[in-house]
């Protein structure tokens, strides 16, 4: 597994092939503003249509703010779900910022419709919980999931989430709340 920098992988089956690319400020704010040539320009990535989808664009906008507030917010905030022998840009992936003072991250992850059902989100939450299990302060990795979202439940389920209530978010609606154990020295789940 590769954790420091701008590229994230895992050795594990479920995440071989895949990788979670970080982007720099000056890519993030083309993406905000829908300017899909611009980031283009911007970086090495094939960067999709999907990027700039209001979906995608409203992700950008959060994490653009916390980086600026935060720089040290880059390192953890979304990345690309890219395919590692194609350069393909499948998804988004990423925590929601940086470890919380009891320890605790949240993570994130959308798939382009064009990848879905195709074990990309599994390989990206794998890579993620792999980073979050090798960093000593991160002790509890949270996901948030709509109640009809039974394939992200049934993916988070997987890995031994447990869920912990539901909220009220503005931009999704109803969510689960959901937490997993982790510890630096045996894993996640622990």
């Amino acid at each position: 597994m590769t954790i420091p920098g701008e590229l994230w992988t895992s050795s594990a089956p479920e995440a071989t092939g895949r990788q979670l690319v970080q982007l720099p400020l000056s890519v993030i704010d083309a993406l905000v503003n829908g300017d899909l040539k611009s980031a283009r320009d911007l970086s090495t990535q094939a960067l999709t249509p999907y990027l700039v989808t209001d979906e995608c664009r409203s992700v950008w906008r959060m994490r653009s703010a916390q980086i600026k507030v935060d720089p040290q917010e880059a390192f953890w905030v979304t990345r690309l779900v890219v395919d590692s022998d194609t350069g393909a840009v499948l998804g988004l992936a990423g925590y929601h910022g940086k470890p919380n003072l009891d320890g605790m991250v949240e993570v994130g992850y959308a798939i382009d419709p064009l990848y879905r059902r195709q074990g990309h989100a599994r390989a990206a939450l794998k890579i993620l919980l792999d980073v979050a299990s090798n960093d000593p302060r991160v002790k509890v990795v949270r996901a948030t999931v709509r109640p009809d979202n039974l394939l992200s439940r049934k993916l988070i389920n997987h890995y031994g989430f447990h869920e912990v209530g539901e909220q009220w978010d503005e931009e999704d609606g109803l969510e689960l709340g959901y937490y997993l154990q982790v510890d630096s020295q045996q894993g996640y789940g622990a």
